[in-house]
């Protein structure tokens, strides 16, 4: 794909990646996704905004080819499908300079190789004249690393956002054109990436909220020509007060937890409460993480094996655990065979998780009537607790 024109003497580059269907070994693309750089051609100097994935280092230096000049590389966050491409372009400019955080010059050394000479360090709200156009610098940290941040075009109104702001989307729309398709999508990224740093992203968001803004440029997915559908998006993501929504997520053997977690489902839904239901061994971790976003309840249901939990509800406690949704109560429903320690091995799994733990649910074998009632009563707990904070 040829570069792209944003506006006067600004051009998307970049990548979109049609087919990945994996990031990090971990996270899934349903959607592939896209490496977004930017260049900026001042009436003094040139600049490129962040470069590609290396998969897709070709493409990038197809389009720099009629680029004579280049005179700065913001290297806006140091991971590789950022910065990846950053040593061939270098090649291709020997007399550019990388601008990155202070954080930012010791990890390009050590993740990119990139030489301590060709770097230079930039301050927070640090402006960089390239004649005509002026940069200004916002050191964003901890969406998602230390070293992270963002740089504000003043004259044109762009706010280039690296991963803040960004989703997972292949799409050959330069600009949103899908409002539901890429809220959803963007969601799934502040989900599954910056999700624990929740309460850094409120300090970030702060920082930016007068800044004269037209179009954020992420570095990942399209770019917002309607800037408030991702910031109001986020402001409400990263508020503290969750939603009257509750989270059941479970592994079944034999059938008996699958029985509980179904009946549960359906007496909370009866009481009011909007219910997600995830059966983990078929569950796109991604909606999983999505549906943290907004819940105020988890309920993790699990067989018992080798008197522990299931590894599937393990990870679902571990990934629970590791994102810091702001939940605000847990309990453990399941079925054993003859003992186990289940709800002890869970609890210990989410200490990051400051919830009220609601009293577990186990029963030998098949669940039967008495359990089926203590069921009722874990789902009338819920429903009155959310009611006490608000919610319903």
């Amino acid at each position: 794909m040829n570069a792209r024109k944003i506006t006067k003497d600004v051009y998307w580059m970049g990548a979109v990646d049609w087919d990945r269907r994996l990031f990090d070994s971990l996270i899934p693309l349903p959607d592939g996704t896209s490496y977004n750089a930017y260049l900026i051609q001042g009436s003094q100097k040139t600049s490129l905004l962040d470069t590609v994935d290396p998969s897709m280092t070709h493409v990038l230096m197809a389009q720099l080819e009629s680029v004579e000049r280049v005179d700065y590389v913001v290297a806006h966050h140091v991971e590789q499908d950022h910065s990846g491409a950053l040593p061939l372009v270098l090649d291709k400019y020997p007399k550019a300079k990388v601008l990155v955080t202070p954080k930012g010059k010791e990890m390009l050394v050590d993740h990119i190789r990139v030489p301590v000479d060709r770097i230079r360090a930039v301050e927070d709200g640090e402006l960089l004249s390239l004649g005509n156009k002026t940069l200004k610098f916002v050191h964003t940290p901890w969406v998602h690393w230390p070293e992270t941040m963002s740089t504000y075009l003043a004259e044109d109104r762009i706010f280039f956002s690296c991963d803040f702001f960004g989703s997972h989307l292949a799409t050959s729309d330069l600009y949103v054109t899908d409002e539901p398709r890429v809220y959803e999508a963007a969601k799934r990224y502040y989900a599954e990436i910056m999700m624990p740093f929740r309460k850094i992203i409120q300090k970030n968001l702060d920082k930016i909220k007068d800044l004269d803004i037209d179009l954020i440029a992420p570095s990942h997915g399209p770019i917002y020509n309607r800037p408030a559908l991702i910031t109001d998006a986020y402001r409400d993501w990263i508020s503290d007060v969750p939603k009257n929504q509750a989270v059941v997520a479970y592994a079944s053997m034999h059938g008996s937890t699958k029985k509980m977690a179904e009946y549960l489902v359906a007496s909370l839904t009866e009481k009011g409460v909007t219910v997600q239901q995830f059966d983990l061994s078929v569950t796109d971790i991604g909606k999983l993480a999505m549906s943290l976003v907004d819940a105020a309840t988890i309920v993790l249901g699990t067989p018992t094996v080798l008197v522990g939990p299931h590894p599937l509800v393990a990870y679902a406690a571990m990934l629970a655990n590791a994102l810091r949704p702001k939940l605000k109560f847990a309990s453990v429903i399941g079925s054993y065979g003859w003992g186990g320690k289940a709800v002890e091995q869970i609890a210990a799994l989410i200490p990051n998780l400051k919830v009220e733990i609601l009293s577990p649910i186990l029963c030998r074998g098949l669940p039967g009537e008495t359990d089926y009632n203590e069921l009722d009563k874990l789902a009338q707990t819920v429903a009155h607790k959310h009611k006490e904070a608000g919610l319903m």
